[in-house]
């Protein structure tokens, strides 16, 4: 795989190297393209001595090569990086401006093409550059939103390049999905499958009001003592942020979990399974998809205790009762919507899922073994199997972020059986 990273001229542009790093350490070739202002925040040899490729500076460079470089590059490449991405660089893109190697790059190549922005806040929040990054987004050009914090220009808000691996997750997101979709094979157990999953067009989602609850519930014992289990949250956070990226407007009920939700979801703080349950059927109409990804309580105490049990004797006896089952729930009203369960298993995952899927009413199940140490709780990647009323497909493990991208769509593959979307 070749990627060509593009650096603009931003006080960001000394984290390129570690993006060009992180690619490297996956195997990728990275050729280096430099605007003339990023080359007064980072010197073209720093880039040089890392890729082992000489750094593309100028349009016009001589060289004893005959090809026209920006062409011959922009066939060779499987993707177009930039990151950092000024203000101006998508100015550029958006108008089809072409007056350097960079933006000269962008409209010759027909590779995908990923930007990191990086700016001031103002910049970003200006309706220029939002009216650019929606043009952008349309065209199928992907995006990894600048972060929140203190920029270099002493602010604080919405402008700081994304983390150097977060931008590396998604470049390489988008290389492995796509030679998945170039193959014809992408996976030896894919044969038994009518399901076919790609990657899809960038905003593929737009339009789309998606429900998605993630992380534990906490059943109280007492003022301090209660009852949960090892969700992260993870896989559920992952699934917003990929419904976000494509372009859908994001519900996130969350229970308690130590991650940040994506900023740009309507997050729903809640603990436990009663509250869990009100807040989606609270939001149940406004949804077209439900996604329950939330590791949720099935019993709970009967009782809690005003006051902190105290320790006495040496067994304790707890009455619990079961909490309100939210996948049957909206399994059961669930009209003209797509249901998306989960199911994490630890013996006979596969048939306890289908399980699953026939009596909680659901279009699709996602089950994994959570006995697995790379899979299911509290880790960064997942091996899930996509089970529906007619499939049963396993997937290799991949990111969680990749797993969300699976699993939307395996979730619009199931939209047109909807009666009044038909």
């Amino acid at each position: 795989m070749k990627v060509a990273l593009g650096v603009t001229g931003c006080i960001a542009a000394y984290k390129s190297v570690e993006i060009l790093r992180g690619l490297q350490k996956r195997g990728v070739t990275v050729q280096i393209v430099m605007t003339r202002h990023a080359r007064e925040f980072v010197g073209p040899l720093t880039f040089q001595s890392i890729s082992g490729l000489p750094v593309i500076a100028d349009m016009f460079a001589p060289t004893d090569d005959p090809e026209i470089k920006h062409i011959q590059l922009a066939g060779e490449i499987d993707l177009l990086l930039v990151a950092p991405a000024t203000a101006n660089i998508l100015a550029k893109f958006a108008r089809g401006l072409a007056d350097d190697f960079l933006s000269t790059l962008y409209i010759s190549t027909t590779a995908s093409v990923l930007v990191a922005p990086a700016m001031n806040v103002e910049m970003w929040a200006h309706p220029a550059t939002q009216e650019n990054v929606r043009i952008l987004s349309e065209r199928g050009v992907h995006f990894v939103d600048p972060e929140e914090g203190y920029l270099a220009c002493r602010t604080v808000g919405a402008g700081r390049l994304a983390e150097p691996e977060k931008i590396i997750h998604r470049a390489w997101e988008i290389l492995t999905l796509e030679a998945d979709a170039k193959s014809d094979e992408p996976f030896e157990k894919d044969e038994r499958s009518a399901i076919r999953l790609v990657d899809t067009p960038c905003r593929d989602l737009k339009g789309e009001r998606i429900l998605i609850t993630a992380g534990p519930t906490f059943e109280a014992l007492d003022p301090v003592r209660g009852i949960t289990n090892r969700s992260s949250g993870k896989m559920g956070y992952a699934l917003a942020e990929a419904a976000l990226a494509r372009g859908a407007e994001v519900t996130l009920v969350t229970g308690p979990v130590s991650i940040e939700p994506p900023p740009d979801a309507r997050t729903i703080s809640v603990r436990s399974a009663e509250e869990m349950h009100s807040a989606v059927m609270d939001n149940f109409d406004g949804s077209q998809m439900i996604i329950c990804a939330a590791a949720v309580a099935d019993y709970r105490p009967v009782n809690v205790a005003e006051q902190k049990i105290k320790k006495s004797g040496d067994r304790i006896t707890i009455e619990m009762e079961k909490t309100p089952d939210i996948l049957a729930t909206v399994g059961r009203r669930k009209g003209d919507r797509v249901i998306v369960g989960f199911a994490a298993e630890t013996e006979n995952v596969a048939a306890n899922a289908r399980k699953k899927l026939i009596e909680k009413n659901a279009d699709l199940i996602i089950a994994n073994d959570v006995t697995a140490s790379d899979a299911g709780f509290d880790v960064d990647t997942n091996q899930i199997i996509l089970i529906t009323p007619d499939e049963t497909v396993e997937l290799p493990l991949v990111s969680k972020r990749e797993a969300a991208n699976w699993i939307l769509d395996a979730a619009l593959k199931i939209k047109p059986r909807s009666p009044s979307r038909a």
